[in-house]
């Protein structure tokens, strides 16, 4: 999937006003996707933690599923720029349920966002 028809696609959500909404989003690439500090799988969900500037709120964000050849990936992807200009060391921690990302919390789910070091979770 290109740049252009990923941009698209969040056009749609944010038109949409839906953030919670699970689209699959085949074939996205580590470009697109934001760079998160780290990841922490629950029996509630999984909560990301990402960089913020003093605002990022968890419907500043996207979120992809897609389920093909017996696995499952998600991936996260923000909608909104932060433009707050507080600097938050720890960034922000983003919690979603399995609920919400159309989960069962039983089946292996993979991450695709790319890995940056940051603070730990």
């Amino acid at each position: 999937m290109n740049r252009r028809s990923l941009l698209f696609g969040f056009a749609a959500l944010a038109l949409a006003g839906c953030a919670t909404t699970t689209v699959v989003a085949p074939g996205a690439g580590p470009a697109e996707l934001e760079p998160i500090y780290g990841v922490r799988a629950d029996r509630g969900g999984l909560t990301v933690r990402v960089a913020s500037n003093g605002c990022t709120a968890k419907a500043d964000f996207a979120f992809f599923v897609e389920r093909k050849g017996g696995a499952t990936t998600v991936a996260f992807a923000r909608k909104r720029l932060d433009r707050c200009r507080a600097f938050v060391a720890s960034g922000a921690e983003l919690a979603f349920s399995y609920e919400e990302l159309g989960l069962t919390g039983r089946e292996p789910v993979f991450v695709l966002n790319p890995l940056v070091s940051g603070p730990a979770l």
